[in-house]
């Protein structure tokens, strides 16, 4: 029974991280965590190992299926990576010199709000018009947009596929598909830094649970990453926009429940 049991908790938060993570380059963490916590008791630390493992196949199989359709923006993607773990370090190390604040709900909060930011105002820029921007010009932006999203999630330790959709697409003015794309790519590299760093140094996971997220995850990510690649912009907004905001109620219900 409690084999059965851990099935379908591991099956429902794969299919909801899976679905974030295809759709919209969301982080595993922000479903998989709280549903681990709360259903199956897991220590709160080896739930986000967990989850920021799920992330690594999930994210690479998205960024792979956005890359074929040529929405992956690799060039651009590395250098914000680059100022986004750098500046996570950083984010960490102020965030452990102050006093800790009510900031759990962040993500859960921020989920909620791009969701409904894609529903009522879509992103509808083009390829043509992400071209009118310099190289050079597009690179200082990534440097500057990866400082400012390491920082923050380092700081309050959620929320970087979320902050990193945000400012893809409103502040560089990506095309959705683009930003996922882009943003996948990069979370592939930041997860798996995550995961590794937190084995290290929590010890090894419950392998039948880490076993049922990679795998569920990675299944539902690469269903909405294809499905997001055959889509028009205006139905992957709303698609998009309705997937963030049911997460984001149902993370934000566990949260209550826990």
């Amino acid at each position: 029974m409690k084999v059965l049991f851990t099935i379908l908790v591991t099956f429902f938060a794969g299919m909801g991280a899976g679905l974030g993570t295809g759709f919209a380059g969301m982080s595993a963490a922000a479903v998989i965590s709280p549903m681990l916590i709360t259903f199956l008791g897991m220590e709160p630390y080896m739930a986000v190992g967990i989850a920021l493992s799920s992330d690594v196949l999930a994210s690479a199989v998205s960024a792979y299926t956005y890359g074929k359709n040529k929405n992956l923006d690799i060039r651009n993607g590395l250098i914000m990576m680059v100022s986004v773990l750098a500046f996570t370090v950083v984010g960490s190390y102020v965030s452990s010199l102050v006093p800790s604040a009510a900031m759990g709900n962040f993500s859960v909060f921020m989920t909620f709000l791009l969701g409904i930011k894609f529903i009522v105002r879509p992103v509808m820029t083009t390829k043509e018009a992400m071209q009118g921007v310099s190289a050079k010009k597009r690179a200082i932006q990534s440097v500057i947009s990866g400082i400012c999203i390491g920082f923050i999630c380092g700081f309050i330790g959620a929320g970087g596929g979320m902050m990193m959709l945000l400012i893809l697409t409103t502040v560089l003015g990506y095309e959705l598909k683009m930003a996922v794309g882009t943003s996948v790519f990069i979370m592939a590299f930041t997860a798996f830094t995550g995961a590794v760093s937190h084995f290290a140094i929590g010890g090894q996971p419950d392998w039948m649970v880490f076993i049922l997220c990679v795998i569920f995850t990675l299944i539902w990510a690469r269903i909405a990453a294809v499905f997001a690649n055959k889509a028009t912009p205006k139905t992957l907004n709303r698609v998009t926009g309705v997937i963030l905001v049911i997460l984001g109620i149902v993370v934000f219900l566990f949260s209550l429940w826990g």
